[in-house]
């Protein structure tokens, strides 16, 4: 749910303003309205300071100055360097490369070249090793002239592989000296620095406030606004009591642009981040994660449906509960999505890739399972798969809810005048549904009910679809273009849902793919070693499924959430997150 908020205007005497302000940021509960972010921006104190803090953070996040930084950089890419020299230099053997430069004096030039190993000839010079399907050779002199073979002259090695790794051994000694001086400064600095990035980021926000304050009276009076949660207005109102500063307090409005503060409970809770994650709700809306967060839960279930996977993500939550707790809201959600998946999994039969209607020890309990053998569903004179029908139906009842949810929201808004439009096509869609169902039980009194309904709500779907319209006409064709978006819209809505079944269908066989070929692999092997391949292809193929399943299983839930689910309860969002002015 959103958090009430009140609006303080607070008019101060510009010797008390900044005691006022520090009295405020002590107490740490008021949201301050702040300016146009192009009207405060702009100011060179704030560009300044705003530099600074980023300043701060990147030393922060590298860890030591600039300078530092690059020394260690520079010796790593020596030690690579050297790490590739010595490897080109290890074809040739051990030489020295001083007599290589005496010879040269001497007047015998060496020229190295390689080439493929099957186009080397003898007369070309001597060999010197195969290595990778190349032979290295090197002649003497002004040998022949080999421009028109496959062989490449190279450079002459400037040490060899030893020295180079001698080097190597040399250079890791400055990169340990290097990370030494590192670790110094970050003992002697990092807190300090902490410390000034927190200075830093007080200092913006009061600048921020300051800039967002109104000077009146040729700067005598200094004007602001802002909003506290009613939770915490007692703690406001006593301060402002002692203070003496004159302030309105006032029930916001649809104009206000008030700030939005979250208060769900712990279950609730955890799925925030998915609604913060597309955007806060405006202050005039209803918070969308209580309604979402089970629908949610189901659909990463029923995509991942598979109770083995579900089992890994339920254990994975519980060690980051035990093992994390500043994780552990996010251990909580995995448990719960785990604990769903294993649910879905077992009722649908389906346990790391291996279908438990086949196991013979669960032979006297397979017709319980929920799959296309023990409860095929034949509509309209077709037989379609149980999990197909019930993913279908969810998205009926999640577009219906998400309709009725935005009918409360604008009753409750703007009045139900404004709601009647589509609480008509939300009655007039359940009432469908019910001739659907019991066309062939119905009474006539019943049918002729349905008919009433359906008639009425049609006259407010063509003649009310906009209450502040006064031209009929106008009414009329609102009333037709909204019909026939409903109409397209919601067929496109339903046939979404199908993916979850899809998407938990694919997983279940992919998985089963991944087990046959362990077992098939490990068959055609001796024994004594067939456990080895069946263990490589199940860990294997299991964790590439598993990844693939999880990927799918966040994507396709956020997708109904925030296109059918949202666009269906009228979502509107652009909420601002409600952060007081506090040290």
């Amino acid at each position: 749910m959103i958090t009430q908020m009140k609006k303080y205007t607070f008019l101060v005497f510009h010797r008390d303003y900044e005691p006022f302000l520090e009295q405020l940021r002590e107490l740490g509960v008021v949201h301050i309205t702040q300016k146009a972010a192009g009207l405060i921006e702009d100011d060179a104190a704030l560009q300044a300071a705003l530099q600074h803090e980023d300043e701060l953070r990147r030393l922060l996040k590298q860890g030591a100055p600039d300078q530092l930084i690059a020394e260690r950089a520079d010796v790593e890419q020596r030690i690579a360097d050297a790490h590739n020299a010595a490897q080109k230099a290890a074809v040739w053997g051990e030489f020295d490369a001083a007599r290589i430069q005496s010879l040269k004096e001497a007047g015998y030039t060496l020229h190295f070249y390689e080439c493929p190993t099957k186009a080397f000839q003898e007369e070309w010079g001597i060999k010197v090793n195969e290595a990778g399907g190349k032979t290295y050779f090197v002649q003497v002199g002004e040998g022949l002239d080999l421009s028109d073979t496959n062989a490449n002259e190279i450079a002459v090695p400037e040490k060899s592989a030893a020295a180079w790794l001698q080097e190597v051994e040399h250079l890791k000694g400055l990169l340990a000296a290097a990370n030494a001086r590192i670790e110094a400064w970050q003992l002697a600095n990092i807190e300090d620095i902490k410390s000034q990035l927190v200075e830093a980021r007080q200092q913006i926000d009061w600048q921020k406030v300051n800039l967002s304050t109104d000077k009146l009276a040729e700067g005598a009076l200094c004007l602001f606004e802002g909003f506290c949660p009613i939770d915490k207005e007692p703690e406001l109102n006593a301060m402002l009591a002692e203070s003496q500063v004159y302030y309105e307090e006032t029930t916001p409005t649809k104009e206000d642009n008030t700030p939005i503060e979250l208060k769900n409970n712990f279950y609730t809770r955890l799925f925030e981040p998915i609604t913060r994650l597309y955007s806060l709700p405006n202050y005039a809306e209803l918070d969308p994660t209580p309604f979402f967060a089970p629908f949610f839960m189901l659909f990463f279930g029923l995509c991942l449906g598979d109770g083995g996977y579900g089992l890994v993500i339920l254990l994975a939550g519980l060690a980051v509960i035990f093992k994390a707790p500043k994780l552990k809201e996010w251990g909580w959600l995995g448990v719960f999505m785990g604990f769903t998946t294993m649910v879905v999994g077992i009722l649908t039969g389906m346990f790391f890739g291996i279908n438990l209607e086949e196991v013979a020890v669960l032979a006297p309990i397979k017709q319980y399972f929920i799959t296309e053998t023990n409860a095929t569903v034949h509509v309209m004179g077709g037989s379609y798969h149980p999990m197909m029908v019930f993913a279908i139906l969810i998205g009926v009842f999640q577009i219906l809810f998400a309709m009725g949810f935005k009918v409360v929201k604008i009753t409750l808004r703007d009045g139900f005048k404004y709601a009647a439009y589509d609480c008509a096509w939300l009655v007039a869609l359940v009432t469908l549904i019910v001739w659907a169902i019991f066309a062939g039980s119905l009474s006539t009194i019943g049918l002729y009910s349905i008919y009433a309904i359906l008639g009425l709500c049609a006259m407010f779907i063509m003649f009310y679809s906009n209450p502040d319209r006064k031209v009929l006409l106008l009414n009329i064709g609102g009333g037709l273009w909204g019909t026939y978006n409903m109409v397209s819209g919601l067929l496109g809505d339903i046939l979404s849902y199908i993916r979850l079944f899809a998407l938990g269908l694919a997983g279940g066989i992919l998985g089963n793919v991944f087990n046959a070929l362990a077992l098939q692999a490990g068959g055609a092997c001796p024994s004594w070693i067939g456990w080895l391949p069946t263990l490589l292809i199940l860990v294997f193929g299991h964790s590439l499924n598993f990844a693939l399943c999880l990927i799918s299983s966040v994507v396709h839930p956020m997708r109904l959430t925030f296109v059918e689910f949202y666009k269906n309860a009228g979502f509107e969002g652009g909420g601002k997150e409600y952060k007081p002015f506090k040290k």
